[in-house]
């Protein structure tokens, strides 16, 4: 097992009262470092469940997944916080932001759970503020952003680390088709200039289409596998490379 995520006959059971749900079902795959993968299916597929322990969020039943190696089996839950801290970059559909503080303090968050010092934490984090195209609003609270102004913060945040990997989760469910494409050009474009590697979840086929890879999930299987031809935004439309 060499690639950066292995994955091999993953198993989650849970157990509602007297019932057993299967969410996956002897899960295989592996994802190479700087993949765009899209993770698609109907509610109740197994997707979330699935990405929850790509985030060391959740164990699985049974089954084996490395992350760079590292098996969270039977580390405790102060290392796997730290694992998810250092290695992990999350960007929900909700933004997640806190609401009484600045851009530049939500960006800071990861970087004084580290421990690292102030000025630095302020430096990495208008950096990181300006890879996503928010010079100058730094200062600015929630309230005074628009949805993908927020979601821009957030792909801030998870990235101040500058983590191994980002996890996001249908990133653009609260934002209309425009606002939609410009965060999925962001993604493109630090998945293409920065190396990071991407693993997505969208219910949207044409939000899937822009990730390099696409996987669709059904009753808790794989059952679609394929790379895509990837759509770029350049001048406000689609362009296919």
């Amino acid at each position: 097992m060499d690639s950066f995520i292995e994955v091999r006959d993953l198993v989650k059971i849970y157990s509602l009262g007297e019932v057993e749900v299967q969410a996956l079902r002897s899960v295989s795959l592996s994802v190479e470092r700087g993949e765009f993968v899209a993770i698609m299916g109907a509610s109740g597929s197994g997707k979330s469940t699935f990405m929850n322990i790509l985030g060391f969020l959740d164990r699985p039943t049974s089954g084996t997944y490395l992350l760079e190696g590292i098996n969270g089996e039977n580390l405790s839950r102060d290392k796997l916080a730290e694992i998810r801290n250092r290695k992990i970059g999350f960007v929900f559909q909700g933004f997640n932001l806190l609401s009484r503080t600045s851009a530049l303090e939500n960006v800071e968050l990861p970087l004084t759970y580290a421990g690292t010092q102030t000025s630095k934490r302020k430096e990495t984090a208008q950096k990181a503020l300006s890879e996503v195209g928010l010079k100058g609003r730094e200062h600015h609270h929630p309230s005074q952003l628009s949805g993908g102004e927020q979601q821009r913060v957030a792909i801030a945040r998870a990235l101040v680390n500058q983590p191994s990997i980002l996890l996001a989760d249908e990133p653009t469910g609260n934002l209309d088709s425009k606002t939609s494409e410009e965060i999925m050009s962001i993604f493109q474009r630090l998945n293409r200039e920065l190396g990071i590697t991407i693993i997505m979840i969208t219910h949207e086929p044409d939000i899937a289409s822009f990730a390099k890879r696409n996987i669709l999930f059904r009753d808790g299987k794989i059952v679609d596998d394929h790379q895509n031809s990837v759509p770029t935004i350049a001048e406000g439309r689609a362009v296919w490379k």
